[in-house]
């Protein structure tokens, strides 16, 4: 597996709602998060990591580094992040 560069950040948490508060965080597996020049990449050591959230199902993400998008979406007005 490719060492990933940055900085490790010291939580399991992908992404925060900014109306509920809830998660995206990773529940299981062996998995680290790093930042390099404001880009999250997620480094999953074991078979599998699991990610939660409080109002979806339970997603298995596959062993392998994988760059952490946030979702965003078109108004009239522009394109802004989606928010739980």
């Amino acid at each position: 597996m490719q060492q990933i560069e940055g900085q490790k950040i010291p939580h399991l948490t992908l992404a925060e709602g900014e109306v509920t508060g809830h998660k995206h965080r990773i529940s299981e597996g062996n998995a680290e998060l790093y930042e390099k020049d404001s880009t999250v990449y997620l480094r999953v050591f074991s078979e599998s990591a699991f990610l939660v959230h409080e109002e979806h199902k339970t997603i298995s993400i596959p062993q392998g580094n994988w760059m952490v998008k946030i979702q965003r979406e078109y108004e009239p007005e522009g394109w802004r992040y989606v928010t739980d």
